[in-house]
């Protein structure tokens, strides 16, 4: 039944200078119905590239331990960390290759890290395209997160101005999208690794 879970969620990315932040809600649904109140959609998959997941929760959920497993794996292999390119990239191919299948990977995923001391972030769908941009958003909120984001956003925008308008872009979504809600998560990325954002500070942002 979990893969039934879909659509429902509003997840965001947004890069800053030196980083990226990750964002989403907490609620899944399936149809009319609110499934859980309290889900991870933001997960890390090695110390400094983390993923956000949208649509079918089972789908998801396979791919993060997956890219995972693969990503580790390639540590290994070759002594060194990971880059946010390769694994986007190895992302979408894994996403293309069952494109024509009876059972593709029903997702939207946002995938963040750093290069060269640089935030990246990269969305990637179902078909298995992979896009990079600076401020990216998915899920049934997403029109409505977009609006706040298209009109806020800046280069060269520093850790806290680009969470204030993560959370506030989310706040919005909550607000007006009956699929989104249950509160927001975040997670800041830059070279040195993830950091979860304490509920304390989100919680400070809601009331400004």
């Amino acid at each position: 039944m979990e893969k039934d879970v879909k659509h429902g969620t509003t997840t965001l990315g947004i890069v800053f200078d030196g980083g990226v932040v990750l964002a989403a809600d907490k609620r899944a649904t399936m149809g009319n119905l609110v499934a859980h109140k309290n889900v991870e959609k933001i997960h890390k998959v090695t110390d400094t590239i983390a993923m956000t997941m949208a649509g079918a929760v089972g789908d998801n959920q396979m791919l993060v331990r997956f890219l995972s497993s693969e990503l580790k794996k390639f540590e290994i292999d070759h002594d060194k960390k990971v880059d946010i390119s390769v694994a986007s990239t190895l992302l979408s191919h894994i996403l293309y290759s069952r494109r024509f299948s009876f059972a593709p990977y029903w997702v939207q995923i946002l995938i963040a890290g750093t290069k060269d001391g640089k935030g990246k972030l990269y969305s990637l769908g179902a078909d298995g395209s992979n896009i990079q941009d600076d401020f990216i958003s998915t899920g049934s909120g997403s029109p409505v997160a977009y609006g706040l984001l298209q009109n806020s956003y800046k280069k060269g925008m520093k850790r806290d101005e680009a969470l204030k308008l993560a959370v506030n872009s989310l706040k919005a979504a909550m607000e007006r999208d009956a699929f989104t809600g249950e509160g927001i998560d975040a997670v800041i990325i830059t070279s040195k690794g993830i950091k979860k954002v304490g509920s304390d500070e989100i919680k400070k942002i809601l009331k400004k």
